[in-house]
């Protein structure tokens, strides 16, 4: 049986700071909708550490869980962290239905409320690259990482299809200020720089596929559900709503390698793998 998720742990936020709109953005929509799509980087992140049965794992910026899951499928003992509560318990409900025993604890990336070397493998799935901090946040990562751990990180990158998706979208509504892009995440050099001194890292260039029913249907999903998008269509007039959704439909266009079939857009990811 799953445990209820525990929201004693994230310093309040001024309704103004970036964090505060950051977790505001990610609570908008629902994102659950489309994070259960990114399922496959969740496994293949698994089998990247080789994650072992019994070992601790720290999931950071978890979302609804995705590898949260995968690791507790191979037996691992998981805690699940994010910021948003919304998402955690969608992660609860999942590993509820799968029977799992999961601690889901509402936790920031960049004060994460656990000692030293408390983990064997930390992971983390297109979360922690949005945490405003870069250096805390891979400092608290390797901090609560044991000696011979591992650090699994899943990066969209900038030159893939989510890079070109944010660059569309900050032509309409610019990014929040004072925040570095996450999508140096997503760069050998930026995660070198970052987690130097920790120990061996090895980078793969992945790629996942969204696949979706048409350019359109991406659109109405990202649109309804994902927050980037919800909230930069909520902040346009009409007249801007309809270019951006033209803007994206091309962009989808562009991309697509699926044809009369239905969308598939690659987007590539960094899958990266760092054994302290």
């Amino acid at each position: 049986m799953t445990s209820a998720v525990s929201s004693d742990s994230v310093p309040a936020q001024g309704s103004t700071s970036v964090k505060g709109r950051q977790q505001a953005m990610w609570a908008s929509g629902d994102f659950a909708v489309i994070g259960s799509t990114l399922q496959i980087v969740g496994e293949l992140l698994c089998e990247a550490v080789d994650l072992q049965a019994g070992e601790r794992v720290l999931d950071v910026a978890a979302g609804n869980g995705n590898a949260t899951l995968a690791a507790a499928r191979r037996f691992a003992a998981v805690t699940s962290t994010d910021y948003v509560p919304a998402l955690l318990e969608s992660g609860r409900r999942r590993a509820e239905a799968e029977g799992f025993d999961i601690a889901f604890k509402v936790a920031d990336a960049e004060d994460l409320p656990y000692p030293d070397a408390g983990f064997n493998v930390i992971l983390s799935t297109f979360g922690v690259m949005f945490a405003p901090d870069h250096h805390q946040a891979a400092s608290e990562m390797m901090r609560v990482c044991r000696k011979g751990g591992r650090i699994g990180l899943a990066s969209w990158t900038p030159s893939g299809f989510l890079g070109q998706l944010f660059r569309v979208v900050a032509a309409y509504v610019p990014p929040m200020p004072g925040v570095r892009s996450p999508l140096l995440w997503g760069t050998e050099g930026h995660i070198q720089h970052l987690f130097q001194g920790a120990g061996r890292i090895v980078h793969t260039p992945r790629h996942f596929a969204f696949r979706y029913r048409s350019p359109e249907h991406w659109v109405e999903v990202f649109r309804t559900y994902y927050g980037p998008v919800h909230k930069a269509f909520a902040a346009l007039d009409a007249e801007k709503r309809a270019a951006l959704d033209a803007d994206l439909i091309a962009l989808l266009r562009q991309s697509d390698r699926g044809g009369s079939s239905g969308l598939v857009v690659p987007a590539e990811y960094l899958e990266t793998v760092i054994t302290r």
